[in-house]
């Protein structure tokens, strides 16, 4: 006795809401942009003359502040931004230099990159972690990210020479400025620390 095969009568497909139009997702910090990808030509050129093996790993320890302040009107905060070299908003970080601890870091590298001063540090976020190369070295970084508040609202930013620019961002307007998906997550924990009242 043979089975007969039923075909399978597929239900109409509900009708599907609009598709949104987003921004493009956010790099890790670790990764190219898309602007900075290699051609298939520098690719082939790659494998020709091949990059040296990595001879050496090494670790720099980073930090630096997701700085904030009142918007004017009160209803909003906003967020300090600095533009690099390559056109990609960031937050002020930097090297932790011999004898300091990363909270002292996050101190002077706003008022090395961002010109602020008058700054009161809250509290300890967390860290972000990416790796790229350096010729035949491997370098690990690890940057410790602090909640800042900027206590004198006359103080104006200035940036350091090899930056493109420094504003402050409403929040959201910060959200969609900022280039690096790690710190876009820290930015939030910051909003919703900032909303508890810390």
């Amino acid at each position: 006795m043979s089975k007969k095969k039923q075909k399978r009568r597929l239900k109409p497909r509900a009708e599907r809401p609009p598709v949104r139009q987003t921004a493009p997702p956010k790099v890790p910090e670790a990764l190219p942009l898309k602007s900075e990808r290699v051609s298939a030509a520098t690719r082939l050129s790659a494998r020709i003359f091949k990059k040296p093996a990595i001879q050496e790993v090494v670790r720099e320890p980073t930090a630096g502040g997701i700085v904030f302040r009142p918007s004017k009107d009160g209803k909003d905060i906003e967020i300090l931004l600095i533009q690099d070299s390559k056109g990609r908003w960031t937050i002020p970080k930097g090297h932790i230099e011999p004898g300091e601890n990363a909270k002292q870091t996050a101190i002077r590298e706003i008022g090395e990159e961002a010109g602020l001063f008058h700054i009161e540090v809250l509290m300890w976020l967390g860290k972000i972690h990416f790796q790229y190369r350096r010729v035949d070295k491997l370098v690990l970084m690890t940057t410790q990210i602090y909640l800042v508040r900027a206590t004198d609202n006359r103080e104006t930013p200035t940036k350091e020479q090899w930056m493109k620019g420094i504003k402050w961002f409403r929040f959201n307007e910060a959200l969609d400025a900022i280039e690096y998906e790690d710190i876009e997550k820290l930015m939030l924990v910051a909003k919703n620390k900032i909303r508890q009242g810390l």
